[in-house]
């Protein structure tokens, strides 16, 4: 879509007829960062566009998998058997109107959910981003982001991935190969088609290269208002994996597919700008060009980083990247242009002075990353903090910064017992977000893994 888009039902409702559009998808993400979403008729979506319609809310009750939260039972869930699974309100977020490149007669719009009584619902990370947004606009102030994401690339199927039991993949190419002109060129059909289709999507990439290991992809989404640069983050996700089905390529976003290769990060640049459009990370007279606002925001991002990993890093596999002599962080630290701190400074001009947040990986939920990047930031301001020293060098061994978790089990508890991460996420996310990751936990430690079985089968 165009700048010149429509932004009212009515100027909509003209575009869709015009366009012969005759089914729309609208869909919203659950708290894992996963599109749930159905496909409605035009006279069904011009009926719901301006009041909205109902949506089973079992997609905030069940995990990945579709599988019931353990305390499906538990009154204080947002949602469960105590509850009857009723509809929540999907409410259709009309500045999300895209066109469906490989379906072009179907639109597309995301939406936002709300309880029976009009409150946002708890569960919803999309509007858990737009309340940290707004609380930044009350000051007078918002936010860009842009997002890096890696991601593997294999010649499989979702259905031949199973039967070889995840194990003994193809890459779509060999070897240790980054910034590989021969790897792009070699894929360019694929490669034109995440291109063009995700310009033509709204979701414009700055950047696409190979990165080190056989058939990892590392994509750059061009930087934007931070709930659209968090919608074109989420969606790009599945967008890739649709466009990846045509040339039986299938991709992952783990975090540490593989053991004996690289993790997957995903990064999160920030900037605050004020109302006269003023970078106010920026200071010509300050130190790396900070001001001291951009030092109050640093040291919030570290005070916090702990308290927030499970948010950070919300799958079991996730911590599987916090190991010594590699990439991820190990500490709240941060640092100039030091790519082994938690939190990178990068310093130019006016406009390009920003943050890069690294403790994040692939697999991260967009909006509630981004919500708690944004929170953490915001709280360091209001609070007047102070960061820790600066690192320089290796962070990840430093016994003067606070380490972090170093897995979801230890990381859930943290977020839980937390006075700081309920003061700027809020008690009813947090409630509902520590459920979740005591699921995920729970499921992982009643699994029977294939290393315990090589381990023990015999020998024992």
């Amino acid at each position: 879509m165009t700048d010149d888009r429509p932004t009212t039902p009515q100027e909509i409702k003209k575009d869709l007829e015009r366009r012969g559009i005759e089914h729309v998808k609208v869909g919203g993400f659950d708290v894992d960062g996963v599109l749930r979403g159905k496909y409605v008729s035009l006279s069904k979506f011009l009926g719901v566009l301006e009041g909205g319609f109902g949506f089973c809310d079992v997609i905030f009750g069940w995990d990945v998998e579709d599988l019931l939260y353990i305390d499906a039972h538990d009154k204080k869930a947002v949602t469960g058997w105590h509850s009857g699974y009723p509809d929540a309100h999907a409410a259709i977020d009309i500045s999300t109107y895209r066109i469906l490149p490989w379906e072009p007669k179907t639109a597309a719009f995301l939406v936002d959910f709300f309880h029976a009584d009009g409150t946002e619902h708890a569960a919803c990370p999309r509007s858990l981003l737009k309340s940290v947004i707004k609380r930044l606009a009350d000051r007078g102030m918002n936010a860009k982001v842009a997002t890096e994401f890696e991601f593997w690339l294999f010649k499989e199927d979702a259905h031949s991935i199973r039967e070889k039991g995840f194990r003994n993949l193809q890459p779509i190419s060999p070897g240790m190969f980054g910034y590989s002109w021969l790897r792009t060129g070699q894929h360019n059909e694929l490669v034109h088609a995440v291109l063009s289709e995700c310009r033509a999507f709204d979701l414009e990439i700055e950047a696409f290269h190979t990165e080190t290991g056989p058939g990892v992809y590392e994509v750059a989404l061009k930087y934007d208002d931070a709930l659209r640069a968090a919608d074109k983050a989420a969606l790009f996700k599945t967008v890739l994996k649709q466009i990846c089905t045509r040339f039986g390529v299938i991709p992952t976003f783990m975090a540490k597919w593989n053991a004996d290769l690289p993790g997957s990060s995903g990064h999160l640049h920030q900037s605050i700008w004020n109302a006269k459009g003023q970078n106010v990370l920026f200071d010509e007279a300050g130190e790396a060009k900070l001001s001291r606002v951009a030092r109050q925001y640093i040291a919030g991002l570290c005070a916090l980083a702990p308290d927030l990993t499970a948010v950070y890093a919300p799958t079991v596999n996730a911590y599987k990247r916090y190991v010594p002599g590699v990439w991820a962080p190990l500490t709240a630290s941060w640092g100039v242009e030091n790519r082994t701190t938690a939190v990178r400074v990068i310093p130019g001009s006016a406009s390009s002075t920003r943050i890069e947040y690294r403790q994040t990986a692939a697999d991260i939920n967009p909006y509630t990353a981004i919500a708690s990047c944004l929170a953490s930031g915001l709280y360091g301001i209001d609070k007047s903090l102070t960061p820790p020293p600066v690192a320089s060098g290796d962070a990840s061994g430093s016994k003067e910064l606070r380490a972090l978790p170093r897995s979801l089990a230890e990381a859930t508890a943290m977020l839980d017992g937390s006075v700081a991460a309920r003061e700027v996420l809020g008690d009813r996310f947090v409630d509902h977000y520590v459920r979740t990751r005591r699921h995920e936990v729970a499921r992982f430690e009643r699994a029977v893994t294939t290393w315990e079985l090589e381990r023990y089968f015999e020998i024992i």
